[in-house]
């Protein structure tokens, strides 16, 4: 495994997304990612499966300091004392006594960003959590962000996939010492079917899906791809073994554009 470091943070640059996983699925394929080696988990408060999370990291018996696991807190929750109250509900269902990364899942203009990074950097200094950082922050909201926060930001986490060009998020995270962290990194399963994926894969003896999470992390990106099948947890994790080149990396780069998003997500910000 490789790490992305940033601002104190070492993020293995392959993880498991575990948004839409439920239940007995949720916990057995988070077991079943741990086996195959994967050191990196992400859930959030909206997925509704913290529970099943920690059921499977405790199932695998790998032990809690070699594994980094992230949750996200629900912008219903920005107000000081609602952050406070709802990390210590994330913890709880965890079963965990501090995760290694919490973010603010998305940018809420109803709460003053200040107060909420405040009570998100006390969260930290009382021991909840090892890091703390963002998703879905434009260029704006990073750059404010880092100024108002008492505590280092480790990472902006976003969509990211060779049909999106996030490099000016890119950039501004590099700004300020933060990781990128991409999800959605195989565009929802529509990069299966590029001929221009399939063929870089082939000269590597990879899948499109492999070529997609290798570009990223040669970007210095962590990815943390969603899978419900088992199969898909080893082809996702076996992309330590090849180097694309730089014209493959170009030619990888120049499929995407500024408005490739995939989700309409209706209550996102204006996007840099």
């Amino acid at each position: 495994m490789q790490f992305i470091e940033a601002n104190g943070a070492k993020i293995p640059a392959i993880g498991l997304g575990t948004s839409e996983l439920r239940g007995r699925t949720c916990a057995r394929v988070v077991e079943q990612a741990m086996r195959l080696g994967y050191r990196h988990i992400d859930t959030a408060q909206v997925y509704e499966n913290e529970r099943e999370v920690g059921e499977g990291l405790r199932a695998s018996r790998i032990r809690r300091d070699e594994v980094f696991v992230t949750t996200k807190i629900w912008t219903t929750h920005f107000a000081p004392n609602d952050l406070e109250r709802s990390t210590k509900e994330s913890l709880t269902k965890l079963r965990l006594s501090e995760v290694d990364l919490l973010l603010l899942h998305w940018p809420n203009p109803q709460v003053p960003l200040s107060e909420t990074l405040g009570a998100l950097a006390h969260v930290r200094q009382l021991g909840m959590a090892r890091h703390i950082g963002v998703s879905n922050f434009t260029v704006a909201l990073i750059d404010e962000a880092v100024a108002k926060c008492p505590e280092p930001l480790a990472c902006d986490q976003v969509e990211y996939h060779p049909y999106l060009d996030q490099t000016k998020v890119k950039e501004a995270c590099a700004r300020h010492g933060m990781a990128v962290v991409a999800y959605s990194p195989i565009a929802k399963g529509r990069i299966k079917t590029d001929p221009a994926l399939a063929a870089i894969g082939k000269n590597h003896g990879k899948t499109p899906a492999q070529v997609c999470l290798r570009w990223l992390v040669q970007q210095n990106v962590a990815a943390i791809p969603r899978t419900s099948k088992i199969e898909r947890l080893s082809e996702n994790i076996e992309i330590f073994d090849f180097v694309l080149s730089d014209d493959e990396m170009d030619r990888i780069s120049g499929l995407g554009s500024a408005s490739g998003r995939l989700t309409d997500y209706g209550f996102a910000p204006k996007w840099d």
